[in-house]
């Protein structure tokens, strides 16, 4: 593994999401996470990270941070080698999904962050078992951290973002496709649809988790990305 890799958190998410990911691979290569914080259009998150990011990187990430990826793939797509795209969705939001953000963004401004937390991310998102409290707890510490304007502009970028399936259609490179078999957020058959659209891509759904598999399943999340991190260059065609 030489290239760089780039981790970019989800929704509410910081490098925390990303621990046992960075200590598996940091002795190894360089990595870097992408904050997707600032702007209100995925477009704008994307440009500004490109004019921070390594020539030629390895991009991975989860959902609202995979939404990116994707724009950044569609933007400079001989600057990614390869991606991996984690508990997330290539369609735009319907009108019906972009509507019920408004609320969430209401509550948010409203200072009851804590409570559009637990609406945004249900515990029955997560796998079931005892690790859920603990994943829902460390999901709300970041989010605290990050802040209600962050959620604001985060939910009006995926009320905005734009069909990806074009742009996956056209990858050529190594991709991943990953997400937990509990995911209700982003099921298991988005993933399934959007690995038929891509060339070379690989689909692996991890059992034990749901939405957030690199915090309920690290040591597996971090294998599959070892194991496509591995993987040989393919011929652009």
């Amino acid at each position: 593994m030489t290239e760089p890799l780039v981790l970019i958190p989800g929704m509410m998410c910081d490098a925390r999401l990303y621990d046992a990911q960075m200590a598996a691979f940091s002795n190894e290569i360089c990595v870097t996470i992408a904050p997707v914080t600032q702007g209100e259009r995925i477009e704008e998150i994307a440009s500004n990270l490109l004019d921070q990011l390594p020539k030629r990187f390895a991009l991975a990430g989860l959902g609202f941070g995979a939404m990116v990826g994707m724009e950044i793939l569609r933007r400079a797509p001989d600057r990614v080698s390869r991606i991996a795209l984690i508990s997330t969705n290539a369609q735009a939001d319907t009108p019906q999904t972009a509507a019920a953000r408004e609320a969430l963004i209401v509550g948010a401004r409203a200072g009851r962050l804590d409570e559009v937390m637990r609406t945004h991310l249900k515990p029955e998102t997560l796998a079931p078992g005892a690790h859920r409290a603990t994943v829902l707890s460390a999901v709300a510490s970041m989010a605290r951290t990050l802040g209600a304007e962050v959620f604001v502009r985060q939910s009006r970028a995926m009320q905005r973002r734009r069909d990806q399936q074009s742009t996956l259609r056209k990858c050529r490179v190594p991709t991943l496709v990953m997400c937990g078999a509990h995911d209700l957020l982003t099921p298991a058959r988005h993933h399934s649809f959007m690995a038929e659209l891509i060339h070379y891509a690989k689909l692996v759904v991890i059992e034990d988790a749901g939405h957030l598999p690199p915090l309920e399943q690290p040591e597996q999340t971090t294998a599959a990305l070892r194991a496509w991190m591995k993987q040989p260059m393919v011929l652009r065609s």
